[in-house]
């Protein structure tokens, strides 16, 4: 028992100094990053006001957010913040940075976890039967769509389907969380539902081709070792192997790939938000840059490789209770 807690104990204090340290690596490049960008940050905060400002009161907003400090003062200032729990205030929706990453965070987790588990099934279940129909024909075809769909670009994929199932079919609506007009308290669970069925689907369809490819690879090697040849000599039948002897085999590097393109979902969910004008962290992020809302930007940065992190330590984790063999932490 004392051993058991000793060994958890420097799991997870060693996965904490690496995310300690991944986060103070993306703080440093991304606010190199945001400084030097040529966007200037008053100047977008003033045109977003609507009114016309004097070069007093710009030099009264400059004096205010710091920009013509130093650029390590000013990384000193906002970290010394951050420790403190103070994210900063967005220039773009002026509130607390905090508030809007609490927000936006619930409705991109409910489409990454929707897009997440559709990908893993689909990817699974396709790996599976090209990987028992090897070199035939639905291997084939199988096999090119895979290829074709993980080279399209996520927006013209959401495009396409915004043309297609929401202005052609009207099945779905066009875009946001909610219908337009109606008060979050008023949404429904079915109207949020039918808000995230499409970029949901858009998200998973781009990431279910790497699942299915690896999966029917791995189901590939199974069916042609020596094990299988012997049970195919038995007597049983493709099908029986597959379930008796192929999917164990395949299940935990599925498993692994599935966790890996978490992080790549968090990525391709920027594209979808924008596509689908879905207020997630994405869009949030999107709109950060484009208007140069530096606390703002900077918080979703550290916010998701905080999530990613978390993610790929609860993901080594798992892999460590399905198969003792692995190695949780560094051999």
């Amino acid at each position: 028992m004392k051993r058991t807690t000793r060994r958890l104990i420097h799991i997870f204090a060693t996965y904490g100094i690496r995310i300690i340290t991944l986060l103070l690596a993306v703080s440093v490049i991304t606010f190199v990053l945001v400084s030097v960008s040529p966007i200037d940050p008053v100047r977008q905060y003033i045109m977003g006001l609507g009114t016309a400002v004097s070069p007093e009161q710009r030099t009264q907003i400059e004096e205010y957010w710091g920009v013509n400090e130093p650029l390590v003062e000013r990384y000193v200032g906002w970290m010394s913040e951050l420790v403190k729990g103070n994210m900063g205030e967005s220039a773009i929706y002026r509130r607390p940075v905090a508030d809007i990453i609490g927000e936006r965070f619930v409705n991109s987790l409910a489409l990454m976890l929707c897009a997440w588990v559709l990908s893993g099934v689909i990817g699974f279940f396709i790996g599976c039967v090209m990987g028992m129909y090897q070199d035939r024909l639905p291997d084939k075809i199988l096999k090119k769509v895979c290829y074709i769909i993980s080279s399209i670009p996520t927006f013209w994929l959401g495009l396409v389907f915004l043309l297609v199932f929401s202005v052609w079919l009207k099945w779905f609506p066009i875009g946001f969380s909610g219908p337009i007009g109606v008060l979050d308290k008023d949404i429904t669970v079915w109207e949020k539902l039918h808000h995230l069925i499409l970029p949901a689907f858009t998200l998973a369809f781009m990431s279910f081709a790497n699942i299915a490819l690896h999966t029917r690879q791995k189901l590939v090697d199974v069916l042609n070792s020596e094990y299988v040849l012997f049970a195919r000599a038995r007597g049983e039948r493709k099908w029986t192997i597959l379930r008796r002897h192929g999917l164990r085999n395949i299940l935990l590097p599925a498993l692994t790939l599935q966790f890996a393109s978490f992080a790549e979902l968090f990525g391709g969910s920027v594209m979808a938000e924008n596509v689908f004008s879905y207020p997630g962290l994405g869009s949030a992020a999107a709109a950060a840059g484009l208007n140069s809302d530096v606390p703002l930007l900077l918080g979703v940065t550290l916010f998701s490789a905080l999530f990613v992190a978390i993610g790929n330590m609860i993901a080594n984790l798992l892999y460590g209770i399905i198969d003792p063999q692995i190695q949780e932490v560094g051999g």
